[in-house]
């Protein structure tokens, strides 16, 4: 697909007198959780793992379910999940076991999944990844401020301070050269997108065979430039075994 669906992207104009206000735009949450956690060293899918007195999905789904504005949150799990009721009992949002073998994969099934479920492609879908668990409610809210009326959305970021080096490709382990920071930032979720526009996206890369490891790359292949909301250093995504142990100092202190 080379074009983006006609779908309204901002706030809609006045109404003519006698015509009907197109509804507003509604928000929700998709969470990836399809991944096996080959990294994490947790002797499973990594969003299974205990930490701080719960699962480290649970803990995610907990703060997404403390935003009033997230309309419902859908969890897109592997097709063969058998952990995630055990893991989060309580959980109120919606489930559909039709996860991919990549994140694009996944995050696309879970757009089509809601549109199932009667999302429309004008809504608002924030994609946060399910090892993020130290989320807070305010985050969510400073992105839904800062991208609500925006023409293409955009992500929680983090400006880089350290400086980078590229790995000398015919001497792994050793620095070919450092990489100016300037402008660089570290991308987080949630990524906030319409589901219309997003859905096209992620289609349009996977036609293309590009390989995709967030939302807001897909939406840049098309020429789209996101929005870089300034996020927090804490919001880190659990994903090497170290990364447990201070999600889990930072949960216990909270």
């Amino acid at each position: 697909m080379s074009s983006l669906p006609a779908v309204p992207v901002s706030a809609p104009p006045d109404q003519p007198s006698g015509t009907a206000a197109a509804p507003p735009s509604r928000c929700f949450a998709l969470v990836p959780c399809a991944g096996i956690g080959q990294r994490a060293g947790a002797g499973g899918p990594k969003q299974y793992a205990r930490l701080a007195g719960g699962t480290v999905v649970a803990h995610t789904l907990a703060a997404l379910a403390a935003v009033p504005r997230l309309a419902s949150t859908l969890v897109v799990l592997a097709p063969d999940d058998a952990q995630f009721e055990a893991a989060v009992p309580r959980f109120a949002g919606w489930v559909a076991r039709c996860g991919g073998p990549t994140r694009a994969a996944t995050v696309q099934q879970g757009l089509q999944a809601l549109r199932a479920r009667g999302v429309a492609d004008s809504d608002w879908v924030l994609v946060h990844d399910a090892a993020r668990c130290l989320l807070q409610p305010a985050w969510v809210d400073r992105l839904i401020d800062a991208c609500q009326h925006d023409a293409v959305g955009g992500l929680l970021a983090l400006p880089l301070a350290d400086t980078l080096k590229a790995e000398a490709a015919e001497a792994p382990g050793r620095i070919a050269t450092t990489v100016p920071r300037s402008g660089k930032w570290a991308a987080q979720t949630p990524q906030m997108f319409r589901l219309g526009p997003l859905l096209q996206a992620l289609q349009a890369a996977d036609a293309a065979g590009a390989e995709i490891t967030d939302e807001a790359s897909a939406l840049e292949r098309l020429g789209l430039a996101p929005r870089l909301v300034p996020g927090e250093l804490e919001n880190l995504k659990v994903t090497w075994p170290a990364d447990f142990a201070l999600a889990r100092r930072l949960l216990e202190t909270r």
